[in-house]
């Protein structure tokens, strides 16, 4: 008989203006993944925060191994055997890898080796297929690095009840199956794990079980082995989700965003990005695919003015704005929505009507010289929170309280009113859930049809054939290859991601 590891009863939540939890109930079993699906806002993160010890209950009982606990703090549910790897990243950016794994741990006692636990961490991290690197600086890792660093914090404490919020939201589609590997090695040896995600196919491969939330209330568990991705889309948004979409015809052949042999450093000194070559017409979505780490963020942040250019030309318009300030950028209508949506793109702390205004402060509307018409501009964020759909409790609360599919709709809103030239989308669609993933494609195809010219960097190929009329590869900071969407090969895309220049891919599949 399969041990209860987790008995979660009737668990309410509540804050002021909402109810995050209604009567729910959750179990884990020993030895199993169970995944936890829902829209965002649907109250996942906040069962799963109660559990880990972030929240007090308002109602109901958790039992783990069949005793009753109470929580009231996460070091409470770590002595318990919980961990958690939440989807905004609690980490030290001005510390090692090292440093931010062995902090707070109690198996390292007063006087810490940092040497000797480089080295058991290297060989930790190897020995669960997550590699990371002791001592490099968490401000020099990569998103995707950064997760990897988190989750494998919670296994070096001993976790044997694993919680992960999102974990491949950030990962390539072969970390995430070594990540699945890593939790099912896991699983093997007694101990259970819940996963938080809103790809259905991920979660039909490898979890166990699946329980559905909508609107703070559990709406049905189902067995794997017994449901299909509908169901699962259904029970989730309550309604039929559509995966096409028809691209019209670009009418206009204006180049608005011309990149000319540009190069850019990266974070570490290197050259991340060589002589790239890529133009942008009006009405045109230009995806950009590639393996995670391969210059997509260095692009994104040097059109945005974010990072200098090594060399080359950067053109807007026709107009040289190589060297130009960020405010000059925003200027030409150059709208950012970068991969980092807590760090870069929102100030977390900040209330929804301050982050609307971070760019548009200076305009008449929002006020005059030193003043602002918070009036004025407290109205203009209803507005545009009600025309997307963001769900909140007040306009005064932290936008960090928000849900992550509601911050990418925060994000949205306030980049779209910008009424911008230029949509450099980083991984726009990234840990969201089916719905939300729906609302931001329509946006950037309701962008596109309004003349916009969008370049929008996916490591979801499916999303990218779906969305744009050409695919540039990058790889190791160089463009391989420019499709159209009517030649558009999974093959031969595939070979550029990994290095092939376009004439050898085409070559290959070809001759296959």
């Amino acid at each position: 008989m399969e041990t209860m590891l987790v008995k979660m009863v009737s668990i309410t939540k509540k804050f002021p203006g909402v109810i995050a939890n209604r009567n729910v109930d959750f179990e884990l079993k020993a030895g199993q993944i169970h995944a936890l699906l829902g829209e965002n806002g649907a109250g996942k993160s906040t069962l799963m925060s109660v559990l880990t010890g972030l929240y007090m209950p308002d109602d109901g009982e958790i039992h783990i191994k069949g005793r009753k606990v109470s929580f009231t703090s996460p070091r409470d549910a770590i002595s318990a055997g919980i961990g958690m790897v939440h989807q905004h990243f609690r980490l030290v950016n001005s510390f090692s890898v090292a440093e931010n794994i062995v902090m707070g741990s109690s198996s390292e006692g007063f006087l810490i080796d940092m040497h000797e636990a480089e080295k058991k961490l290297a060989a930790f991290s190897e020995d669960y297929g997550l590699n990371v690197i002791p001592k490099a600086k968490v401000w020099q890792l990569s998103v995707g690095e950064q997760q990897r660093v988190e989750i494998v914090k919670m296994l070096y404490r001993g976790a044997e009840i694993l919680v992960l919020d999102e974990p491949t939201a950030v990962l390539t589609p072969q970390e995430s199956r070594e990540l699945f590997a890593t939790l099912r090695r896991m699983t093997d040896r007694g101990k259970g794990v819940i996963v938080i995600t809103h790809k259905l196919q991920e979660v039909m491969e490898n979890a166990d079980r699946i329980t559905v939330l909508r609107d703070g209330q559990s709406v049905a568990t189902f067995n794997v082995r017994d449901t299909n991705p509908k169901e699962l889309a259904q029970a989730m948004v309550g309604r039929d989700i559509t995966g096409s979409y028809e691209l019209p015809e670009i009418t206009k052949c204006e180049t608005i965003l011309q990149l000319k042999n540009l190069s850019a450093y990266g974070d570490r000194g290197q050259i991340a990005l060589k002589e790239i070559n890529l133009a942008v017409r009006r009405g045109e979505i230009v995806g950009l695919a590639g393996v995670a780490g391969n210059g997509q963020k260095e692009l994104a942040e040097v059109i945005a003015g974010l990072r200098e250019v090594a060399g080359g030309k950067l053109h807007f318009l026709g107009k040289d704005y190589t060297g130009k300030s960020v405010r000059q950028i925003v200027d030409a209508g150059v709208s950012l929505i970068p991969e980092d949506r807590l760090g870069t793109g929102l100030v977390g702390s900040l209330d929804a009507v301050s982050n609307s205004i971070l760019k548009n402060y200076r305009l008449k509307d929002a006020g005059r010289g030193w003043f602002i018409n918070w009036r004025s501009v407290r109205k203009c964020t209803d507005k545009l929170v009600k025309d997307y759909d963001v769900k909140l409790t007040r306009l005064e609360a932290p936008v960090k309280l928000l849900s992550g599919g509601n911050l990418q709709k925060l994000l949205l809103a306030r980049e779209m009113s910008n009424n911008p030239e230029i949509i450099v989308a980083v991984y726009p669609a990234r840990g969201l859930d089916i719905g939300a993933i729906e609302t931001v494609r329509n946006t950037l195809l309701k962008q596109r049809e309004q003349g916009k010219a969008i370049v929008l960097i996916s490591e979801e190929l499916e999303e990218l054939f779906a969305l744009s009329d050409r695919i540039a590869v990058i790889h190791e900071g160089e463009i391989m290859g420019t499709v159209d969407r009517d030649c558009l090969d999974l093959n031969e895309i595939g070979m550029m991601m990994a290095g092939e220049r376009k004439e050898l891919a085409n070559g290959r599949v070809a001759s296959s």
